[in-house]
């Protein structure tokens, strides 16, 4: 049996390079300060989907949602070996929350239709929020399994996966269609291939193609590309049916307050020596504070 999958892909902030340059006045990141990378845990997502189509046969198809430059991810997912990749780009799906990013992403793996798996990382490390997998199985009535490392089995209509739980592990089934999150221990992603990579290098989406230039000149770039097969697939809120007034800033029930950035000020602190005396003398005093035994 073939099964039809669908991969979700955020592009996020590096955030191992966060510095006060990359903060805003507000407190939030500003994303422009920071390179772009392919969400760990959706790597980890892409690469269990791209495995599961090795041992079981189907198509792979790779997702993401952001400004033009997340263009990046749908060429990162085609030369890591998906079959096919979309960016949903519009305005109108800006500044969206977890609420109005899982159904905008709803509506865009609907328009892929006929699915059988739906592959996301369990989490984005911008956000770290967990939600969007969850609330997306929600949106199309779908079970879900969460922090899965690994599908033990698909037949018959089912998957049979191990999912992480504090402590240990555990065997779970569910019947398909079915989302799995995917938990960065899962594997270990594979680089793009060589031949792909040559192929997709200058595979381009007509929003990076208008930005910065005017129609005219970008229209014959596109034009270009899509005889060569490069232009990558770009679609916005009217492409795939979605409801304008719950994408983006509009369909956000999400609404910040007050953010304050938190100062540590440093507390009582005693130096010690680095001799096997102070260290000693240390431990003694540790004792007999009781802070071990």
């Amino acid at each position: 049996m073939s099964y039809k999958m669908v991969v979700l892909a955020k592009q996020v902030p590096d955030t191992k390079n966060i510095t006060g340059d990359a903060m805003k006045e507000d407190g939030t990141v500003n994303r422009s300060a920071l390179p772009a990378i392919f969400n760990p845990e959706d790597l980890s997502a892409l690469e269990m989907a791209l495995a599961a189509r090795e041992k079981y046969g189907g198509h792979v198809t790779a997702l993401t949602m952001g400004p033009p430059r997340a263009a990046e991810i749908v060429r990162q997912s085609l030369m890591r070996g998906a079959d096919d990749a979309a960016l949903i780009c519009d305005r109108r799906a800006a500044v969206a929350d977890t609420l109005a990013t899982a159904y905008t992403l709803s509506c865009a793996v609907a328009k892929v239709g006929g699915f059988d798996l739906i592959f996301c990382g369990r989490q984005a490390i911008d956000g770290d929020t967990a939600q969007v997998g969850p609330q997306l199985a929600g949106k199309l009535n779908i079970p879900q399994v969460t922090y899965v490392e690994e599908i033990r089995d698909l037949a018959d209509g089912t998957i049979t996966a191990r999912r992480n739980i504090e402590g240990g592990y555990e065997i779970v089934q569910s019947k398909l269609p079915a989302l799995l999150t995917v938990v960065g221990t899962a594997n270990e992603p594979r680089p793009p291939a060589a031949k792909l990579l040559m192929q997709y290098k200058k595979a381009r989406a007509p929003i990076e193609l208008k930005t910065g230039q005017g129609d005219d000149n970008a229209q014959v770039e596109i034009d270009k590309l899509k005889k060569r097969g490069l232009l990558l697939k770009e679609w916005d809120v009217d492409c795939i049916g979605a409801d304008c007034s719950r994408c983006g800033h509009a369909g956000s029930a999400t609404h910040v307050m007050n953010i304050e950035s938190v100062v540590l000020a440093a507390g009582e602190h005693k130096s010690i020596e680095p001799t096997h005396e102070a260290i000693a003398e240390l431990v003694k005093e540790l004792v007999e504070d009781h802070a071990f035994d």
